[in-house]
């Protein structure tokens, strides 16, 4: 009567002592058959001692027999024990590498007697029979040596808990004499459980058993990985600064950067050149602010990305103005800073603001920035005049000036050496002050 215990290192092969512990046997057996042991962990591995599982908490405290599982799952009103008594017979000693056992409960403070549950172990070296009569031999493995061995050479932490997950991943029945307690046919699940009876308390566990810590990367795979933690770390660093509208930013695909150019190439020149390739929104030459004279180099956004890739490669190295221009996609955000934001940030849901935009670079999450009242809501104004709050440093409307203007005039006009003046209008009061300086100056030029 054997069963396969399909583990994180290998496979285990055991052989039941089904005839001379038949009790021990039949609650090993039930069970493994309603999936009680899949995905337990061994929690505690002392090297060339033994290996403990069976244990849905791995606290080394958890666990119940086959005929507890039972009346509890079923919630049944019977009071049924936790622990069995089980089958120690002299005759079956821990003599040999791989001998399985049933772990016995330690006696209670109170005298009551204990037994055994669902957790056992598996020896991992000869003559450790100091372990005779007091736990209960019921197995051996017979496959899977090799798997011990690796168990063995786990590294452990404290209290013997693996610094690295071993688990049983799976439980298959050989071969099973024992018929089906009462109550146990709904328990069977139907398929084997995917996560660990109680994730919480298995937290301990530092590295999953699919990880491998020593693992290295080829050298291009690091590289590329670590050029990208930099590249993120930079781009949120320019967000926080401001200079990039979004760490996700990516400049448009639509627009092509032309540089190397001839001093005397117009924007018209080279919007000739480049329309044959499709349409084009728009193709500027930067220029000096203060003397106007090109900077050599231009920016020039397609309708589509596909009329932008085909400019790349055909006009690249080509002779314009007798220079040779060198022709990239642009890396540039800039107006995506100033008039684009991003629409998921806008909230989900939010049919109506995603509605604003159509996309910027081939970007369909970009939208215009807005105020909170533009260009859309000059239609509520009765007067007719428009109706946006300007930014910090746009310059005032020629209504704005001349209501400036008054209010500096009369600001003059209340000073307190023109308190007589409050009704002079402003220009009248701009010509008294001038008549008062002339006459200052005279009187000064006098006494000299």
């Amino acid at each position: 009567m054997s069963v396969l215990l399909e583990t994180s290192l290998g496979d285990l092969v055991i052989d039941l002592e089904t005839d001379l512990c038949p009790k021990i046997c039949e609650n090993f057996l039930k069970l493994c058959k309603v999936y009680y042991y899949n995905l337990n962990a061994f929690f505690n591995v002392q090297k060339d001692f033994l290996a403990q599982t069976g244990d849905p908490t791995a606290t080394g405290t958890g666990g119940e027999c086959i005929w507890s599982y039972i009346n509890n799952s079923s919630q049944k009103t019977d009071s049924v024990p936790r622990f069995f008594t089980p089958e120690i017979l002299p005759k079956l000693k821990h003599q040999i590498k791989g001998t399985v056992s049933m772990a016995v409960a330690p006696a209670s403070e109170n005298g009551t007697l204990t037994g055994c549950g669902s957790q056992f172990f598996v020896t991992l070296a000869d003559n450790t029979d100091y372990l005779d009569g007091v736990h209960a031999v019921f197995g051996h493995v017979v496959e899977g040596l090799e798997t011990l061995d690796k168990l063995n050479d786990v590294f452990v932490g404290k209290d013997f808990r693996p610094m690295k997950d071993v688990r049983i991943r799976h439980v298959v029945i050989l071969d099973d004499p024992f018929p089906d307690p009462p109550g146990l046919e709904p328990l069977i699940p139907s398929n084997p459980p995917t996560k660990p009876p109680d994730a919480g308390s298995n937290s301990f566990f530092g590295i999953g058993e699919d990880e491998d810590p020593l693992s290295t990367l080829p050298e291009e795979e690091e590289e590329r990985l670590r050029r990208e933690a930099a590249a993120r770390s930079s781009t949120l660093t320019l967000e926080m600064v401001g200079d990039l509208p979004f760490a996700n930013v990516r400049p448009p695909e639509n627009v092509l950067f032309v540089c190397k150019l001839n001093p005397v190439t117009r924007d018209e020149d080279l919007e000739l050149i480049f329309s044959r390739f499709g349409t084009i929104m728009s193709c500027q030459v930067i220029r000096d602010k203060k003397t106007g004279d090109s900077l050599q180099y231009a920016f020039i956004e397609f309708d589509k990305r596909e009329d932008a890739e085909q400019a790349y490669f055909k006009m690249q190295n080509v002779l314009v103005d007798d220079r040779r221009i060198w022709v990239d996609f642009s890396q540039s955000v800039a107006k995506a800073n100033t008039f684009w934001s991003n629409d998921i940030q806008r909230g989900p849901g939010n049919s109506k603001k995603r509605g604003l935009g159509s996309g910027f670079g081939g970007r369909e999450d970009l939208v215009r920035t807005r105020r909170y009242r533009d260009e859309d809501h000059d239609h509520d104004r009765h007067d007719g005049r428009g109706g946006g709050y300007g930014m910090v440093f746009e310059l005032p409307s020629g209504e704005s000036r001349r209501k400036e203007r008054d209010r500096d005039s009369r600001k003059r006009s209340r000073s307190p050496d023109r308190q007589h003046r409050r009704s002079a209008s402003p220009r009248q009061s701009d010509r008294r002050d001038r008549n008062r300086d002339r006459d200052y100056e005279r009187r000064r030029d006098r006494k000299r």
